[in-house]
């Protein structure tokens, strides 16, 4: 198996099941022009996240890591007319750019996008009352993973999903003696979603366009 068949494949899955979407590739496209990383998800992962908080039935979901607001739009899609999602980004420039691409889409009334080191300002969410929400979505910097999920399940209840993504690593998380913080970070959080008895949680490991890595799917029980 090869990088090449796996962007084949992806590329098939697209074509097919997600087709031409212009929002979603000017969104791309923008935050391309503004030098934004490119480690948004895929289109078929796009895909996925809004038919899970389809099915989830979410009218409030909260977003860990905006970038330049392509997950955002997908998961904002699923919401109700009067639902909300709140999104967070610790850089400015991201935050700009999504907010941007988030209002082409049409879905600027649903989303708030906040800005700034996301400890912080779940702390401030919290204090708002901001929660519970039916859906988190966590893809933001790993070695902070397991703050966020401790702020997600103050943030939710049970019946709400949590959903992290890059927990692979390309195969790292499962190697005890790697010190990258990123797998520190994500490994910790695999020994507490697996030792909370407030969750029911799994990992997924997944190939395609943006490599090796894979997911968190975990569900708030109590």
């Amino acid at each position: 198996m090869t990088q090449q068949q796996w962007d084949a494949v992806d590329g098939y899955i697209t074509d097919l099941l997600v087709g031409d979407d212009p929002a979603l590739e000017a969104a791309l496209a923008a935050s391309d022009a503004a030098g934004l990383p490119r480690i948004a998800v895929a289109p078929n992962q796009g895909k996925m996240l809004n038919l899970l908080a389809r099915m989830q039935g979410a009218r409030s979901i909260l977003e860990i890591g905006t970038l330049g607001g392509y997950s955002t739009i997908w998961l904002a899609r699923a919401l109700p007319e009067d639902g909300r999602l709140v999104t967070l980004e610790y850089e400015e420039k991201h935050a700009l750019v999504a907010r941007e691409n988030i209002a082409r889409a049409g879905l600027a009334g649903k989303v708030d996008v906040r800005i700034g080191p996301a400890l912080d300002t779940l702390a401030v969410l919290d204090h708002q009352g901001a929660g519970p929400f039916d859906l988190v979505f966590v893809d933001a910097d790993k070695p902070n993973n397991p703050g966020y999920l401790t702020w997600a399940l103050k943030l939710t209840r049970p019946g709400s999903v949590i959903i992290v993504d890059n927990v692979i690593r390309d195969g790292r998380v499962a190697d005890a003696t790697n010190t990258d913080p990123s797998v520190v970070g994500t490994r910790k959080l695999a020994e507490m979603m697996a030792t909370d008895p407030r969750l029911a949680a799994t990992m997924v490991q997944t190939v395609g366009s943006k490599g090796y890595d894979g997911f968190a799917l975990a569900l708030v029980t109590s």
